[in-house]
């Protein structure tokens, strides 16, 4: 059995550059279930925050600890960006690729993959090069790529930022049942009715910081801090 990745703490986690801090300080713990939903005003600092929690992004001060090993944390989570970036291959071999680095045997990633591909109505589309796909399906596929490899912990900057109203719900599906076969869900989105269809929990990020933390229920239906309540009413907040 795999031991827990959670609890993750980050105490005073600071992420700077060129002088300008752009995250933090961040005291924070995560626990291992639900979908966390990060909201905030255009240069919030939501991407970066996503980023440090993931690892991706060098910390200049404080801690990050995951419930087990970093690298094995690494190897079990994913993060799915806002443009995601296509391999120059076929819809099928983007798809297998994560589990052949894992070793998986190419005929096993392939069948896999082709099971994936129906999940996300891209069964017809397996030897279309991935280039060629509409923005939805791109960013379709580069969820399904995510989750192939049954991350337990999937990060997503705004996924469904650039998308049509089809798009964003097949996006949505794909996301609950992600969530309710156990991936814990930590995704950015800047579109509220999105937040309050997924979110268990809501971290309202203000200049860097987390400004305010709670259950989505309380958030939504009653915001702690004057600078929330303004952000859900649609003011600009500085």
């Amino acid at each position: 059995m795999q031991n827990s990745l959670f609890p993750l703490v980050a105490k005073q986690a600071l992420v700077r550059r060129r002088g300008k801090v752009l995250v933090g300080p961040v005291d924070l713990t995560l626990e291992g279930q639900g979908t966390t939903i990060v909201v905030g005003p255009n240069g919030a600092g939501k991407t970066t925050l996503l980023k440090m929690l993931h690892g991706i992004e060098r910390m200049n001060g404080g801690t990050l600890d995951w419930a087990c090993a970093t690298d094995e944390a690494q190897r079990r989570q994913a993060f799915v960006f806002q443009t995601p970036i296509m391999m120059r291959r076929s819809v099928v071999d983007n798809l297998a690729y994560p589990l052949q680095l894992t070793g998986v045997a190419r005929r096993e990633a392939r069948a896999r993959a082709a099971h994936w591909a129906e999940q996300i109505n891209l069964g017809d589309a397996l030897e279309r090069s991935a280039l060629l796909l509409s923005g939805g399906e791109r960013q379709k596929l580069a969820l399904a790529r995510a989750l192939i490899r049954e991350p337990d912990v999937l990060f997503l900057d705004e996924p469904c930022a650039s998308l049509d109203g089809r798009a964003t719900r097949e996006i949505e599906e794909i996301l609950q049942r992600a969530a309710a076969t156990g991936t814990r869900l930590i995704m950015s989105t800047h579109n509220m009715g999105q937040a309050q269809r997924l979110a268990d929990e809501v971290l309202f990020v203000l200049h860097g910081r987390i400004h305010e933390f709670s259950l989505a229920k309380t958030f939504f239906e009653g915001p702690q801090t004057p600078q929330a309540g303004a952000f859900l009413r649609g003011d600009i907040v500085e």
